[in-house]
């Protein structure tokens, strides 16, 4: 006889006792029976089922006796064990029950005399009202609500959990499990094992259980530790899911235990010397060591040391030239390099070390064989909303958007694209900053040196106004621009002043270089004042000199 554990209520004040004694008084319990296939219906998929102490013929569904193909595994006259439940007058029968029955007859079996604490993985299958039925190597075994410790809401269905075995009956079939318990023992045994191990020399061969991006999972006798991806490697940190795998083994050494965590901390570092040490000993920012590329990225390459130790070779230090794309498109992986040291942090574990300062520097190269004034021709490499950059051979210079042409607006964006070839002066070299500026305008005279070829300072001049600003107007004379400020404009005549009208003014500065002709109406103004008022002393001059003559011959 069996329990049915789904039928089975089981309340929080009831013991194992008053649960195995209420299985007893279940009338309706079934049991196994050989019976024998009488007649078999294809078309309603039933097979009819003779029992020997039954007064009728039981049904059984023809997919209880069909294998992974569809095929039947019996025949009519076929003897076979089946699980009977229900009226003795037509039981309902089942084969696959029964060979649950079996199995978990075969179970208590193997458990007999050695069940007690047990503790086993099971996987819930479904929930009743008394509790959980759980699958435990194909057996069912059940796990009553008290004993499972599960939060109120949680989903447990189709979750597999550790639980000890804490009852067998076999006259009933039935195994009964307890997580409760489980976490009973496996404190108490945890505790004696954590001593243990504590107690110990610290070192051990443990296979790796699971790996995740912050570290190591492993075991050691039965006790979950970590080997946080910080206590990987002397280098610093280190990828675990890039160096390791579930089933490595690995050597660890026991840094303590975790009591919040319930779970050791380890550390495969800890196992040799500390070679930041001989670091700080032997080594000094300057100075140039052989290393060995072992990693690239795309923001630079690590590189080994050779004692465990990797330094940090970052992009920019890789070569003088500003347009690298790729750190691959200079170094591999395993290529020896001679580099410099430019930075020892002990306390972060860094160091970093750079490529370019061991060979020469293209700036100081270029000023060497250029100064300025020199026309060169270069490529552009970058544009931006402030001008270009061009490639002059080992350095870039900068062709500001002001520098292109004499007109007023344009864009290096607008004119040029990334790898035209263009031909540029040298505006300006500053050492100081290691910056190169670019003139491409200045391959041709300003319209300013167009205008001084035809006028000239102190030059009376007339034009008509072509734009007003906010700090003067420019007006055009002989199709240049000249710029007259509010400065040099009286003041009676600013607002009255628009676009079309015509404006004399003097000429007083012409500046070639940045093309600009500036222009003024007060000093002509000043100017016209000055020759009247010497036009007037000149007329006086001439009628004092006659009237002295006229007295004289009087």
């Amino acid at each position: 006889m069996r329990v049915n554990l789904d039928n089975m209520d089981f309340g929080e004040e009831e013991n194992f006792a008053q649960l195995l004694d209420a299985s007893e008084r279940n009338s309706t319990s079934g049991s196994l029976q050989i019976g024998k296939i009488i007649q078999i219906d294809q078309d309603r998929d039933l097979a009819m089922i003779a029992l020997p102490y039954s007064k009728s013929e039981s049904m059984l569904y023809l997919g209880e006796i069909r294998d992974e193909e569809g095929k039947l595994l019996f025949s009519v006259g076929d003897e076979i064990e089946l699980y009977a439940s229900g009226s003795d007058n037509r039981p309902n029968v089942s084969y696959t029950r029964a060979q649950r029955e079996k199995k978990i007859r075969q179970k208590i079996e193997e458990l007999q005399g050695n069940f007690q604490d047990k503790i086993i993985d099971a996987k819930v299958i479904r929930k009743n009202k008394g509790g959980y039925v759980m699958d435990y190597d194909g057996v069912d075994v059940f796990l009553p609500r008290r004993e499972s410790a599960f939060k109120e809401g949680l989903k447990v269905e189709g979750k597999t959990y550790k639980v000890a075995i804490t009852h067998i009956n076999p006259q009933e079939n039935t195994i009964i499990v307890s997580r409760k318990r489980f976490f009973d023992i496996d404190k108490s045994t945890r505790k004696e094992v954590v001593e243990k191990i504590l107690a110990g020399n610290g070192i051990y061969d443990a296979v790796v259980k699971k790996v995740t991006t912050f570290g190591i999972f492993t075991d050691i006798d039965g006790v979950e530790g970590l080997v946080h991806h910080t206590e990987i490697s002397h280098r610093g940190m280190v990828n675990p899911q890039k160096n390791f795998k579930v089933g490595d083994h690995i050597k660890i050494k026991v840094l303590g235990y975790d009591e919040q965590k319930h779970r050791l901390s380890l550390s495969i570092k800890a196992l040799s010397e500390d070679p930041w040490k001989e670091v700080e000993k032997e080594l000094e920012v300057g100075y140039t060591i052989k290393v060995i590329v072992s990693n690239i990225e795309e923001y630079g390459a690590f590189v080994d040391l050779g004692n465990d130790i990797e330094g940090f070779l970052h992009v920019s230090e890789i070569s003088w030239d500003k347009n690298i794309k790729h750190p691959n498109d200079y170094l591999q992986v395993g290529q020896e390099l001679d580099v410099e040291i430019i930075e020892i942090d002990s306390k972060n574990r860094r160091l970093r070390v750079s490529l370019k300062k061991l060979t020469h520097k293209p700036f100081v190269a270029f000023t060497k064989a250029h100064k300025e004034g020199d026309v060169l021709k270069g490529k552009v490499v970058t544009l931006t909303d402030f001008g270009a950059f061009v490639n002059l051979g080992v350095v870039d210079g900068l062709l500001h958007n002001e520098d292109i042409v004499w007109d007023r607006g344009v864009k290096c964006k607008d004119v040029f694209k990334v790898g035209d070839k263009v031909e540029v002066k040298i505006l300006k070299i500053d050492t100081q900053n290691e910056r190169i500026s670019l003139s491409k305008k200045l391959l041709s005279d300003s319209p300013a040196a167009g205008f001084a070829k035809i006028h000239h300072v102190d030059e009376i001049i007339e034009g008509v106004i072509s734009e007003i600003k906010d700090f003067g107007i420019f007006i055009k004379v002989d199709n240049y621009e000249v710029l007259i400020k509010n400065e040099d404009i009286p003041q009676e005549m600013k607002e009255s002043l628009k676009v079309g009208d015509s404006v004399k003014c003097v000429v007083f500065s012409i500046d070639e270089r940045a093309n600009r002709i500036r222009a003024s109406i007060r000093r002509l103004q000043k100017q016209q004042e000055k020759e009247g008022l010497r036009a007037f002393n000149e007329a006086s001059e001439q009628r004092m000199t006659l009237g002295d003559k006229v007295k004289n011959r009087i």
